[in-house]
């Protein structure tokens, strides 16, 4: 008959797994708390800016944008989450119950899940409406409303996983180093589950890349484009380098210690960069918002009314208006197609 220990401290299974509780704090439990409650406050404020935006300028009530308040509530409630485990790291962390540790790991797991699968929703979207030469997607709001109830539901399932069954409380020889009420298993289903999601992005953005740069060489051939056709694809090879960029260097190392974690790699010291990983993968959060939003000049103009909001006035009429933006932005080469204006 199996034998579980749900009666025993987190302390045991830590000590168990060899990763080794300390009960004052030390200058780098400091260090890293400190950085962890900045990054998280910075996120939080960027995240909650790019969802208001969203809601209160109707230029943005399009496929895309949704997508992109639900990456910025992701990465929000990602913020959240962090937050939480900083509260209970360290020399907390031995006076944590099973049950408030498992709720810390899965407000992690749960957050940046939705993080990672809201980036690949977007990439696809991308795809789409760049291989169409469309400005917006062609979804209806139903179709994103079910896409974005997905998305959560997936993020739900892979983070309360382990606190209803996939753990190691009742087969310690399975129990993860990092995570030592996890069951090895758990960590390398959800690394590989992240892995592969970040390899069909990469070809899904590499095809866009590809995508652009033909059709670049073959505007280069036909002096008859707008010159502002160009430049638009230009900016949309930076996003697509920038946007594979950040999702490398944030999330690859991460994903990498968690699989060889899951593995069972017995000559990995995961321990020495457990802590500064996830932090990088947080920070991802804050890129998110940046890359994403940023770099769309109505959205900075709506940012700009929204911090500014005492003193902002908007005129009756003015010149700048009526002028398009980027987000609605067309252009009517002298060929007669219309192609969008966009570096989202």
């Amino acid at each position: 008959m199996t034998h579980c220990y749900f009666n025993e401290t987190v302390e045991f299974f830590y000590n168990r797994s060899g990763k080794e509780l300390f009960h004052e704090w030390r200058r780098k439990d400091i260090l890293v708390v400190a950085l962890g409650l900045t990054v998280s406050i910075i996120v939080l404020l960027t995240n909650l800016l790019v969802i208001t935006a969203i809601v209160i300028n109707k230029r943005f009530h399009y496929p895309i944008y949704y997508l992109l308040g639900n990456l910025a509530a992701a990465d929000l409630f990602a913020g959240i989450a962090y937050m939480f485990l900083m509260f209970h790291t360290g020399p907390r962390t031995a006076q944590l119950s099973l049950r408030t540790w498992f709720i810390r790991q899965s407000l992690l797991d749960t957050s940046l899940t939705a993080s990672v699968v809201n980036l690949l929703a977007i990439a696809v979207e991308r795809h789409q409406t760049v291989f169409t030469m469309q400005l917006h997607s062609t979804m209806s709001n139903q179709r994103v409303t079910i896409l974005i109830c997905c998305i959560w539901i997936t993020a739900l399932l892979l983070g309360l996983i382990p606190s209803y069954g996939w753990h190691c409380l009742c087969s310690l020889d399975t129990c993860s180093k990092m995570a030592p009420l996890y069951s090895r298993s758990y960590l390398t289903f959800w690394a590989l589950s992240n892995l592969f999601i970040f390899l069909v992005m990469v070809v899904v953005y590499t095809h866009i890349f590809i995508y652009v740069k033909r059709k670049m060489a073959w505007m280069s051939k036909h002096t008859n484009f707008h010159p502002r056709y160009k430049e638009t694809m230009i900016n949309l090879i930076k996003t697509v380098i920038i946007i594979l960029s950040a999702f490398v260097i944030c999330w690859t190392p991460g994903q990498v210690v968690l699989l060889l974690d899951g593995l069972g790699c017995e000559s990995c010291n995961v321990f020495a960069v457990e802590k500064y990983f996830l932090l990088l993968a947080e920070i991802n959060s804050l890129i998110n918002a940046i890359i994403y939003s940023f770099r769309d000049n109505e959205m900075r103009s709506t940012f700009r009314r929204i911090l500014c909001f005492a003193c902002y006035r908007i005129p009756k009429y003015s010149p700048a208006s009526v002028k398009l933006t980027t987000t609605e932005h067309r252009i009517l080469p002298q060929n007669g197609h219309s192609v969008m204006d966009s570096t989202l």
